[in-house]
């Protein structure tokens, strides 16, 4: 036997104990019966079935009230000449108080004189119903549906807001609803977090099937944001309340969402209440927003702020009138006729302002979905000028065909469903619990495609010190700072402070440290990096100028000395300072000195390669110059008399000559194997400074290494000739001359070297450029300035028979 034959057996053997009792507010004749399941009792917690009709269900007005509605509704469709004119609607409602003892209302509603179809019977006859209306909650739905779905009998739910009914429409073929799904109210509570900026929250639900549906909607739903879920936990009749309240503490959690019916609501608020947990914001969901008892309950404001998501009230015109006329019948009955319900239920006490003054939740649903079926049997019956067609039979499917179709305006709302029978229709209000005892509207959500969302912040009194509360797991951190994720809670994170030469974008990547690019830079901290300034040696920098001016009078005491040195090229001074190799010298130390204009200026590779290759081309020369100098003067003087035909040789071919020549040319090959492999270009280097560009010459130590190591080679072995020669004549003393500016040389680059490795930037460009510049002076007024001043002031010693004297003196010396 089949799942559906069994309820269909069950249902016979309850109803042959079930009578229905006349007279009822829950039963009305009409030429077309509406079926109608309300909880107008509620039983919380498992319980057993001979409790079922017992003490131990509560009475609830806003039940009541809504069980009303039905009622008022029919009457005011059956007062109607517009909508199923001379058509009457009857109905017969029942008592689902619970969610599983349930079949045997349902079993009633879809049988005829006590008999039930069985499965698979084609008799339409059987069908008491054309359509039902309920019921509240999710699990009650979803555990009675299967059986009108059977027989495709629309069921109109007021309040089963569980997204199952949407995205398994195959399975429901016939259910429609006039709340919206859970996922509507989970977006609008996410509004809410997202407008006051409450990323820290937690989410506490009833464990049902709405409860945990809300649940996984709300999780799906903030993967999206940067709202995370701090706690988590369904709620149900024995929940240990303060162990909850305890791990929401722990987690320093100011948020609580609670997605729960009004009785588990009423539970949680009172326990909060009672164990003293105070100061959080509560958001509540639309089942218990509007509930009038907590908004009063006494010490409700300790437990902080609470906010809402609730169904506009609406005023509904003659629902007022419909209950005062109502509880005046009921009042006058006899005892005998005052159970009214076909369950036990004492409703003779209900007051019509009792019932206005309950939770109005719900209502306009309840009033619509009679309403979606109302004209939806007007269509089937082809109503128009004020008849409908008689006689026609009609059955469940033709209804639910036009329920499809609805589209109708009530209270200024127009009514329509989607394909899956959710409502298209609607708004949701933001209320919050006012210090006087009720709920203020502050807000509104207007659905798409009107969407609009709204909160006037003003009208909430905060608790504590009137600030709007912050709740996140970690501050946000400073300007400057990047976030550094725990891994577990994407809201969990430390604060890590940017380094220098990086900075943070906060809004684009708020965890990383993002590098400047090499012309900018940044201090520790940065939200953002500064342009570098460009540096390098101008020609108006004081330094420049003052080196230049030495270059040019370098230059022209050089031009000088060979014009001076031209017009006494015959004398023995000049001769003995050389003679031709002296302008030699003095040439190449005046192209030396002109490589020093190209330190200055912003570098390019042409600069780079003329500031350096040329400079140390012709040094090596007026070097090798000075060296073969002194060797001539040592083998004059020592050598030539001992190894005579070394000199001889020497002489014979020009030995001075070969070798400038051959270290000329071994020093070019060395220069072009070093512009080759050295790679000379202007660099901005960006490591010495954080804020600056130095602009410097770039060369790799292999371009500069064989030509220096050459260059340096020959000033030592110069300053070894020379110092050979330190005791010669004094007029023919060149090599002390020579050894003294070596000596000096020496000093400077020595100087040079150790300030370039303790310094960086454009000091040492300017101290290169003064090196160079002291190098050429020491051998200009060391050497050649000397003989200047014995040409110009002291002519007798520039004389053939002075020089002899000299000669024969140190000869006489040597040989004693």
């Amino acid at each position: 036997m089949s799942c559906s034959d069994s309820l269909r057996v069950i249902g016979v053997l309850i109803l042959t104990s079930l009578a229905p009792v006349s007279g009822s507010e829950f039963q009305l004749d009409g030429d077309y019966l509406i079926g109608g399941l309300f909880d107008i009792h509620h039983v919380s917690g498992p319980i057993l079935y001979r409790h079922f009709t017992e003490t131990s269900k509560n009475k609830t007005v806003y039940f009541y009230r809504r069980f009303q509605l039905m009622r008022f509704s029919v009457e005011q469709i059956n007062n109607s000449t517009d909508l199923l004119p001379n058509v009457s609607l009857g109905y017969d409602i029942f008592d689902h108080c619970s969610d599983v003892h349930t079949f045997a209302g349902i079993f009633s509603l879809i049988s005829v004189n006590g008999t039930v179809r069985p499965l698979g019977k084609a008799n339409k006859n059987l069908s008491k119903v054309i359509a039902i209306v309920g019921t509240y909650t999710s699990t009650e739905t979803l555990t009675v549906a299967p059986v009108f779905m059977m027989d495709l009998i629309p069921m109109v739910s007021y309040g089963a807001a569980t997204s199952i009914f949407s995205i398994k429409k195959k399975n429901f073929p016939s259910f429609f609803r006039t709340v919206h799904p859970n996922k509507d109210v989970i977006e609008v509570i996410l509004n809410i977090l997202l407008h006051f900026d409450w990323r820290w929250v937690s989410f506490l639900y009833v464990n049902n099937d709405y409860g945990r549906d809300g649940q996984e909607t709300f999780i799906n739903r903030i993967k999206e944001t940067e709202i995370c879920l701090a706690y988590t936990r369904g709620l149900d009749y024995d929940t240990n309340y303060q162990q909850v309240f305890r791990q929401i503490n722990i987690q320093k959690v100011q948020v609580i969402i609670v997605f729960a019916p009004e009785w588990t609501a009423e539970a949680l608020i009172k326990s909060a209440i009672n164990l003293n947990f105070s100061n959080k914001v509560w958001i509540a969901g639309d089942a218990w927003a509007l509930n009038k008892k907590l908004p009063q309950q006494t010490g409700i404001r300790n437990i902080g702020t609470v906010l809402g998501v609730a169904e506009p009230r609406r005023q509904i015109p003659g629902f007022w009138k419909f209950l005062d006329s109502s509880r005046s019948q009921t009042n006058n009955k006899t005892n005998e006729q005052q159970n009214l319900c076909n369950q036990a239920f004492d409703c003779t006490d209900l007051s019509a302002e009792n019932i206005m003054a309950a939770d109005p939740s719900f209502s306009f649903p309840v009033y619509s979905a009679v309403y979606a079926i109302a004209h939806a049997l007007h269509n089937v019956l082809q109503c128009g000028e004020g008849t409908c067609t008689d006689n026609m039979r009609v059955y469940p499917h033709m209804v639910l065909a036009e329920m499809k179709k609805s589209n109708f305006t009530l209270l200024n709302e127009r009514i329509l469903f989607d394909e899956n029978g959710d409502p298209t229709f609607g708004s949701f209000s933001v209320v919050f619990w006012n210090h006087s005892g009720f709920a203020q509207d502050i807000g509104f959500y207007n659905f798409p495609p009107s969407f609009k969302f709204f909160i006037n912040s003003s009208k909430i009194q905060w608790h504590g010190n009137g600030e709007i509360p912050v709740s996140v797991c970690s501050p946000e951190c400073p300007a400057g700072y990047a976030k550094q994720s725990d891994k577990i809670q994407q809201c969990c994170f430390k604060c890590l402070i940017c380094p220098k030469g990086t900075y943070i974008n906060s809004t684009e990547n708020p965890s990383d440290c993002i590098s400047c690019a090499e012309t900018e830079w940044s201090a520790e901290g940065s939200t953002s990096c500064s342009l570098r300034t460009v540096e390098y040696l101008l020609f108006t920098d004081i330094k420049v100028i003052v080196l230049l001016v030495g270059t040019c009078v370098l230059v022209a005491i050089i031009i000088a000395v060979c014009v001076l040195f031209t017009i006494n090229y015959n004398s023995p001074v000049v001769r003995s300072a050389g003679g031709p190799m002296c302008f030699l010298i003095l040439g190449c130390l005046a192209l030396c000195s002109v490589s020093v204009f190209f330190y200055f200026g912003k570098p390019t590779t042409l600069f780079c390669i003329l500031r350096l290759f040329p400079c140390i081309l012709f040094f090596t020369v007026s070097i090798a110059c000075f060296g073969v100098r002194s060797f001539q003067i040592v083998c004059i003087f020592k050598i030539g008399a001992k190894f005579p035909k070394i000199h001889c040789w020497w002489v014979k071919y020009h030995g001075q000559w070969l070798t400038i020549a051959v270290t000329f040319v071994v020093q070019c090959i060395l220069i072009i194997f070093g512009t080759l492999y050295g790679n000379p270009k202007a660099h901005g280097e960006t490591s010495w400074y954080k804020d600056k560009i130095v602009f410097i010459c770039d060369v790799k130590i292999i371009g500069l290494a064989a030509s220096l190591a050459f260059l340096w080679s020959l000033c030592c072995l110069s300053f070894i000739f020379s110092y050979m020669g330190k005791d010669l004549p004094k007029n023919y003393n060149e090599a002390k001359s020579i050894t003294f500016c070596l000596v000096l040389l020496f000093l400077t680059w020595i100087f040079f070297a150790t300030h370039y490795l303790l310094n960086h930037g454009n000091v040492i460009t300017a101290h290169s450029a003064l090196s160079v510049l002291l190098s050429i002076y020491f051998f200009l007024m060391w050497y050649f300035l000397p003989k200047c001043y014995i040409i110009i002031f002291q002519p007798q010693k520039n004389t053939q028979q002075y020089f002899q004297g000299l000669i024969q003196t140190y000869t006489k010396t040597i040989s004693q």
